[in-house]
């Protein structure tokens, strides 16, 4: 596709893009398989549940308060991408550096997961801001469900690899940061100054009435989802739960891609409501059924499709919508917490919480649950711009319109050319009719 033709599809130049996905995918992937790295040396060792505790929770607690405190960083810096830089060399040297560590001691393991998950936390809302401020409104959604279709990928990817030993997991996270690092080296496009009169405030964004409204519901459904996936541990084995997780995995990345140009045309609000529904439907049958194979699959259905337009909507796209052209790096690093914690509490204690709620109501709660979390999205405003939506369903009546009148004008232009043949036909029986009466008459007369 010529760069012009993709600068008007998709708003932003190839370049740009090309760097958006790199960053957001990089990032997300390596942290993919950190928390892998991190959850086999937790198998090997047997650590006790209060030392897991403890790893899980340094590691939430330091992408935390990384992510809420690390974006004053960026004003030093005055451009993204010049923070991004540094930020994505350091990921080489830290990953190269736990060759160093002995992940069978549960101290140096809770250093580590300490250290990663500040490191994680530092980047990922400048990495997000520099996505918001570099894509337009209007085309958000549908770069951010291909990106994370290449995340899902570049995860499945890189756990086919496996974690043989803490040497090769390091050289693989190593190596991992050092393509993103390649690609924004060589790629760097042109980028704005930050302006320091677009920064906001958290107070601003926590009182901030429409990101309120979307981000209760985010709250509800990871706490939710978190809970009710370790409910299924009840009624299904480990093995089969994992791979129906891997099915759902394909069904959300593929999902995230048709939401995310869903989104940008009919807007976010209405994709969110269908996802709820879907999951809340979902989650009913399972509660109907518990332990049923058929409404578990058709639960893994659902929760796929849902998943892929939540990600879509939730991590990469409605907190840059929310931020109105300023800085929207608090938005996203308030937009993960929910995301964030619901990982720590089912890496930690989501065993412990689901066995507290008897087998028969998890599901009936999640799916109550949902329901409520609807309500806020109901007064929820549409991010999407309505003159957006308009021109978009004005476009498409439009092309609808021409494409009717082209085939009506084809059927038009059939009927015509068949009459003009009828007619020849007719004129040609008739002139041989006329030549055999002559001849017949010049016999008599």
């Amino acid at each position: 596709m010529p760069s012009k033709a993709f600068h008007d599809r998709a708003g932003i130049s190839r370049k740009v893009a090309i760097v958006n996905i790199a960053l957001v995918a990089n990032a997300f992937i390596w942290y993919y398989y950190v928390s892998s790295f991190l959850m086999q040396a937790i198998q090997e060792a047997g650590f006790a549940d209060s030392e897991v505790l403890m790893i899980w929770g340094v590691n939430f607690l330091g992408i935390a308060i990384a992510a809420i405190l690390g974006v004053f960083l960026i004003y030093r810096f005055k451009r993204r991408l010049s923070f991004l830089l540094y930020w994505m060399l350091a990921g080489v040297i830290l990953s190269l550096s736990l060759i160093m560590v002995d992940v069978s001691k549960a101290t140096d393991l809770i250093i580590v997961s300490a250290a990663l998950g500040v490191y994680f936390g530092l980047g990922m809302p400048t990495c997000m801001g520099y996505y918001a401020a570099a894509t337009k409104t209007e085309n958000r959604a549908r770069l951010g469900g291909v990106t994370f279709l290449l995340i899902g990928l570049g995860a499945f990817l890189l756990g086919t690899i496996g974690i043989e030993n803490i040497v090769f997991s390091a050289l693989i996270l190593a190596g991992w940061r050092a393509v993103g690092l390649v690609i924004l080296f060589f790629l760097k496009p042109d980028e704005k100054q930050i302006d320091e009169k677009r920064k906001v405030s958290y107070r601003f964004a926590i009182s901030n009435r429409s990101f309120l409204l979307y981000f209760i519901p985010w709250c509800m459904f990871t706490i939710v989802n978190c809970l009710a996936v370790s409910g299924n541990s009840e009624f299904f084995s480990d093995a089969f739960i994992r791979n129906s997780i891997l099915i759902e995995n394909v069904l959300a990345g593929i999902s995230a891609v048709i939401g995310g140009f869903f989104a940008d045309f009919v807007g976010r609000k209405r994709l969110t409501v269908a996802g709820f529904a879907l999951l809340g439907l979902g989650y009913a049958i399972l509660g109907f059924l518990p332990g049923n194979l058929s409404g578990w699959w058709f639960f893994t259905f659902v929760d796929g499709i849902a998943w892929g337009a939540f990600v879509t909507i939730f991590l990469i796209t409605v907190w840059g919508d929310l931020a109105h052209e300023q800085s929207s790096e608090k938005y996203y690093a308030l937009g993960s917490l929910p995301f964030l914690f619901s990982n720590f509490l089912r890496l930690s204690l989501g065993s412990y919480v689901s066995a507290g709620i008897p087998e028969f109501a998890v599901f009936s709660f999640a799916s109550f649950f949902l329901f409520l979390a609807v309500l806020p999205l109901v007064y929820a405003p549409e991010t999407l711009p309505e003159k957006t939506m308009k021109d978009r369903e004005l476009k498409s009546y439009i092309e609808k319109a021409q494409q009717e009148a082209a085939k009506v004008q084809k059927k038009e232009e059939e009927n015509t050319q068949r009459e003009n043949e009828d007619a020849e036909v007719e004129f040609e029986v008739n002139q041989e009719d006329y030549e055999e009466a002559l001849k017949e008459a010049e016999k008599y007369y």
